[in-house]
C-alpha cells in the first residue's frame, strides 16, 4: 500500500515536510504577493480621494473590519472582491491582483468630483475661493467627465424637497448657447452672482429671463456664462 505523507500546504502548493526550504521560499512570496496587493488597493483608494479605509468602506457599505484588514496586508482577497473594489475606486482588478495592466482603464470616469460650493437662499451659489477651492470630494455621477463639479443646496431656495442634495454641472458655455434657452441651469451674472436658474429668453437681444420655481423671476439681465445641470441627487 503507498504510504501516506503529512503535507504542508501554502494554499497553491503541497510539498511534504522535507522540502521545507522551498515551502519557506514559496509562502514568502505569496505574503509578498498579498502585501504588493494590500499597496495596491491603499494607492487606488488614496487615488480615489477616500482619506480613510473607514471611508472607502462607510461609503461603499463593506465591512470596516474585512476592508482594514485587506488594505492592511493582514487579509488576502480574490478575483470577486478585486472587481468589486476596482469598480469602486474606477481602477482595473487585474491591476489590483497581479499590477500587471496599466491601473486605470483608458478613458475611465471619474470616481469621485470636487464639491466646490453651495447654494443658498435665491438659489445664489457661493464658491469656495483661494485654498478653499474644494471642500470635499463626493461620488460622480453617471456620465461625469474631467470638468465636472458639484454644488450643494442649503435651505428650501429650491424647495424644501431638494435641501441637502447636490447639484451637478460641467460643461459651461460662455456666452451662452441657445440650447441651455428652457433649460434649468448654472448661470453666472455680470455682477458676480451665481445662480440655478430656468433661463428663457428676453425681448431685448442679449438678454435673459431667469425663472424659479420659489423665487420672483430676474427679468432683462445680462448673462456672463452658463452650464446645464446635468444631475441632481440627494447627499
Amino acid at each position: 500500500m503507498r504510504s501516506r505523507k503529512l503535507l504542508i500546504s501554502n494554499g497553491y502548493h503541497k510539498y511534504p515536510p522535507s522540502c521545507k526550504t522551498k515551502c519557506t521560499q514559496i509562502i514568502g512570496y505569496t505574503l509578498s504577493m498579498q502585501t504588493d496587493r494590500a499597496d495596491r488597493l491603499k494607492q487606488a483608494r488614496e487615488n480615489a480621494g477616500l482619506k480613510s479605509p473607514r471611508e472607502a468602506a462607510k461609503r461603499h457599505r463593506w465591512n470596516e473590519n474585512t476592508y482594514k484588514a485587506r488594505e492592511g496586508g493582514l487579509r488576502d482577497f480574490g478575483v470577486e472582491e478585486a472587481k468589486e473594489y476596482a469598480k469602486a475606486f474606477g481602477v482595473s482588478w487585474i491591476w489590483l491582483v497581479s499590477g500587471e495592466e496599466p491601473q486605470s482603464p483608458a478613458n475611465r470616469a471619474p470616481v469621485m468630483v470636487p464639491l466646490v460650493g453651495y447654494v443658498g437662499a435665491g438659489a445664489e451659489a457661493y464658491f469656495f475661493a483661494g485654498s478653499q477651492g474644494e471642500l470635499d470630494r463626493v461620488d460622480a455621477p453617471d456620465g461625469a467627465g474631467p470638468n465636472t463639479v458639484a454644488v450643494e443646496i442649503r435651505g428650501d431656495s429650491l424647495g424644501s424637497f431638494f435641501d441637502r442634495w447636490l447639484v451637478f454641472y460641467d460643461d459651461v458655455r460662455r456666452p451662452i448657447t441657445p440650447d441651455l434657452i428652457g433649460k434649468l441651469c448654472v448661470v453666472g451674472l455680470a455682477d458676480d452672482r451665481v445662480l440655478i436658474k430656468k433661463v428663457q429668453r428676453s425681448r431685448t437681444k442679449g438678454l435673459f429671463h431667469l425663472i424659479s420655481q420659489f423665487e420672483p423671476p430676474i427679468l432683462d439681465v445680462a448673462v456672463e456664462w452658463a452650464a446645464k445641470v446635468k444631475h441632481m441627487v440627494p447627499r
